[in-house]
């Protein structure tokens, strides 16, 4: 598909495993009936021509044009279609009427796929609440990323990475990393640093990312007064750097499927401030690795991120607290055989698993 704005192509990770892409310029992130419909006959096309077994899509936009090509596709249609909720845009996205429509969209399309996969237990549970699908048609896969290859800070990377910002040694240094959406609701961000500063705590704050509300998230840090103690660094495609640099990672989302920038910041030995949203709790432990508060309530985004900055004892022991159980759990490794045993299963319910080789 084409990028949104404040996104990157991760194609090029493609190219370097010798994976073919095949551009389709119709499929977007933003609705569009016209291009919709475009994307999703060519899709079934496509379908016809490969002609696979295994058709599995992932998020919402994407998965709603790749389910509708497999019952386009006809006589071609895959005898499996498995679909990835990495989250869900069923609340806390739009208003109460489209949400409905979405979630009788969202209910409809997982009739046609065979198997429905969710990050976390936590994004099943909402999805079986909000009615898409029994949770019988469920199996969670966690992520699987490249960890060690993401986070690993030389020694030294800390002092360097400050030095290069401009934060001094002494300063408290709070972490952002996404991308700038309403759902993320970075103005609490600003709201808490603006409460942290006033608690006392001589604090900066880093924004790593880009989206549509990067202006507006701008102006705010200005007319707030905090300005001078935030840096917008835009999209960046090496965080290593960052993650050693920051004492505390703040994620204060209205949704999360699964949140990569808090896996990688406990990889990283940052703890972490965030809401109890999705599957944030499924990643970060109250009291043991950060902290979870509710959606919206900033002065305890600020009391937290304050308790943080005056024990870094605590942070040191959060830190490594995290950083023992999170490489393990989100290995790639351990992705590749979620999937793995996933396919072989739903193969195997279809008389198919002569396709596969032995594990």
């Amino acid at each position: 598909g084409t990028l949104a704005r404040g996104e990157s192509s991760m194609s090029f990770v493609a190219k370097g495993l010798g994976v073919r892409v095949v551009p389709l310029a119709e499929l977007g992130r933003e609705i569009s009936p016209v291009r919709d419909i475009v994307a999703a006959l060519k899709l079934a096309r496509l379908v016809r021509q490969e002609r696979p077994h295994i058709l599995h899509t992932h998020t919402a936009k994407a998965g709603t044009i790749g389910r509708l090509a497999a019952l386009l596709s006809g006589p071609a249609r895959p005898a499996i279609v498995v679909h990835t909720f990495h989250g869900h845009v069923l609340q806390g996205y739009f208003d109460p009427v489209r949400a409905a429509a979405f979630r009788l969209l969202e209910k409809g399309l997982a009739r046609v796929a065979t198997a429905l996969v969710a990050v976390s237990p936590e994004v099943r549970d909402e999805l079986v609440r909000l009615g898409v699908a029994p949770a019988s048609k469920f199996v969670v896969i966690r992520l699987g990323i490249e960890l060690e290859k993401r986070v690993h800070a030389e020694p030294g990377l800390r002092e360097e990475s400050r030095r290069q910002l401009g934060v001094a040694p002494d300063r408290f240094l709070v972490g952002w990393v996404g991308r700038m959406t309403a759902v993320k609701r970075v103005d609490d961000v600003l709201l808490a640093v603006a409460g942290l500063r006033e608690l006392g705590v001589d604090a900066v704050l880093v924004l790593i990312g880009d989206g549509p509300d990067r202006e507006a998230i701008e102006r705010r840090a200005q007319e707030l007064g905090i300005v001078r103690h935030c840096l917008f660094l835009g999209y960046q495609e090496e965080v290593a750097a960052y993650y050693a640099a920051f004492d505390a990672v703040v994620l204060p989302s209205a949704n999360e499927g699964t949140p990569v920038s808090v896996i990688e910041s406990l990889a990283a030995g940052t703890p972490v401030v965030a809401t109890r949203v999705g599957g944030v709790p499924d990643v970060v432990r109250e009291g043991v690795d950060g902290f979870l508060v509710d959606t919206g309530d900033v002065e305890a985004l600020a009391e937290r991120l304050s308790r943080l900055a005056h024990d870094p004892a605590l942070r040191a022991r959060m830190g490594e607290a995290g950083r023992g159980r999170i490489l393990e759990r989100y290995a790639v490794d351990r992705l590749l055989d979620d999937v793995d045993a996933l396919y072989r299963s739903l193969l195997e319910a279809k008389s198919l698993g002569g396709l596969l080789p032995p594990r």
